[in-house]
């Protein structure tokens, strides 16, 4: 079984979603993403977030978009 990659509970970040094991918000991901920077970019200035997690986050995002359109 895989590990979630997003986390969230009123004891982390007030209950933001956040990458599992970490107090770095997904929003900030897309954050970054939104203005262009990259996966580099976002993994540079938050070490704790693996590039395996941000990979899952995205095919999961994908997967669920195509879902909801097909």
């Amino acid at each position: 079984m895989n590990e979630p990659v997003i986390n969230c509970g009123p004891d982390v970040m007030g209950g933001t979603p956040v990458f599992a094991g970490t107090r770095v918000p997904v929003q900030t991901l897309l954050d970054y993403i939104e203005i262009g920077d990259s996966i580099d970019e976002v993994l540079t200035g938050f070490p704790s977030v693996k590039r395996q997690a941000v990979i899952n986050l995205l095919e999961q995002a994908k997967d669920r978009l195509i879902e909801s359109i097909s």
